[in-house]
């Protein structure tokens, strides 16, 4: 939960359009590197045999893509670039310092009420409807979303949208690992951290004003202090939710929903590679390795890791060596799982979590504003969870809690905004 005093609110100001970067700028400012590439292949896996292959020659991947897929993945390119080319307006919208009060509202202003509808409808839907076949929605696109979402095509089209464009390569990662970026912006902007669990807000009033008590649990004992402002950042969804609020009216319920558990296994072994139809371990290639919806499938994907930092020397370890690898799951792998997928392991570190919203569990999106001052930020997530999605919601409250709290209504909510950008320009 991130709270703001009015005095500290009103003299950063400033401060909160010039964080209005894209986030590669934040690691030129915080004087991070991207991390090295490693080259590896991936693969589909159906549970028998893999229906789609990865190899070292771009012209012949494209081949086996037509091949297999007609121009399927032509249409499906076509449809995440518009997707994506609409959503990158929100950057603009954000440098212009313009805000929206609900999530349905930021879609609208990027993509009308078709953005709003890709909310309710499912990825594969959207997908038929532009031409891509049954085959590679269930292959391919299902194969993806079992690997950034655990779970299946029936995802709305907009989540699906966002995944699918991680999944084309265009990522990257930081040298370090990608925590810095958050560390570095803390140290950045000098907050003041307080190492502590919130346990409950509750409402009081100050000279006809909002003011926000938040209660604390730290190491040092129970605590709260007066704030003008909060934004709440965890889900208030009954499975997730761990505080209440307190004298509210009408009161801030928990918001309807669920989450998608996800297991992390973290394997330091060698691969069984005849299970992937590889008697000789050495020939098996991949790096990756994806599944498509078979019930029979224990994990969604799986994949060799590479350590934050990368050396100039570093090397990926070969198909026959033991290698750490990455399992995602939907239940904890049972030792007879393992020995399916490894021919011996010297350890396993498991992280069980809720990942990501079951999307499949809510059809409305959860508000923005929970009251006049008090913020919510984690109802993106149900819009599509991922890093750059949390970022763009981050700069969309602290643009509307700023605009809000400085009366300038026509930074909020506003109607053809391409328009308004071009004539500022």
């Amino acid at each position: 939960t991130v709270t703001v005093n009015k005095q500290q609110y009103e003299s950063r100001g400033a401060s909160i359009h010039a964080l209005s970067l894209h986030m590669q700028d934040f690691v030129k400012i915080l004087g991070l590197k991207h991390r090295r590439e490693v080259a590896g292949k991936s693969a589909i896996f159906s549970g028998e045999h893999f229906v789609l292959e990865e190899t070292d020659w771009y012209l012949l991947n494209l081949f086996r893509l037509w091949w297999h897929y007609g121009i399927s993945f032509l249409r499906l390119q076509m449809w995440v670039e518009e997707v994506m080319e609409k959503f990158m307006r929100i950057y603009k919208y954000q440098a212009h310092g313009y805000a929206f009060s609900s999530l349905e509202e930021l879609l609208r202003s990027l993509g009308g009420d078709a953005f709003v509808n890709m909310t309710q409808r499912s990825v594969a839907e959207s997908l038929l409807e532009v031409g891509v076949t049954q085959r590679f929605v269930d292959d391919v696109i299902a194969a993806v979303l079992r690997s950034s979402y655990g779970q299946s095509v029936l995802v709305p089209a907009f989540a699906g949208a966002m995944s699918l464009a991680g999944a084309q390569g265009s990522t990257w990662a930081v040298e370090g690992g990608n925590k810095l970026v958050c560390s570095g912006l803390l140290k950045l902007t000098k907050a003041n951290v307080i190492p502590a669990r919130v346990t409950g807000i509750s409402l009081h009033s100050s000279e006809g004003r909002a003011l926000y008590q938040v209660h604390y649990e730290g190491s040092e004992g129970q605590g709260s202090a007066f704030y003008d402002m909060v934004v709440v950042t965890t889900p208030l969804h009954p499975s997730r939710s761990n505080f209440t609020f307190e004298n509210f009216e009408p009161p801030i319920a928990d918001f309807p929903g669920a989450f998608q558990p996800s297991v992390t296994s973290v394997v330091h072994g060698y691969l069984n590679s005849s299970y992937f139809g590889f008697p000789d371990p050495k020939l098996c290639p991949f790096t990756s390795i994806l599944t498509t919806d078979t019930p029979d499938l224990f994990f969604n994907a799986m994949d060799n890791i590479c350590p934050v930092n990368i050396s100039a020397a570093f090397r990926r370890k070969q198909p026959q060596e033991a290698a750490v690898w990455r399992v995602l799951s939907q239940q904890p792998l049972d030792k007879q799982q393992l020995k399916t997928l490894f021919r011996s392991y010297y350890s396993v570190q498991v992280t069980e979590w809720q990942a990501y919203p079951r999307y499949d569990a809510a059809k409305s999106l959860p508000p923005i504003v929970l009251h006049e001052n008090l913020y919510y930020l984690s109802g993106v997530e149900w819009v599509a969870s991922s890093m750059e999605m949390i970022a763009v919601a981050a700069k969309n409250v602290a643009l509307l809690a700023y605009n809000r709290w400085h009366q300038d209504l026509e930074k909020i909510d506003q109607k053809d905004l391409m328009h308004k950008v071009k004539t500022e320009l």
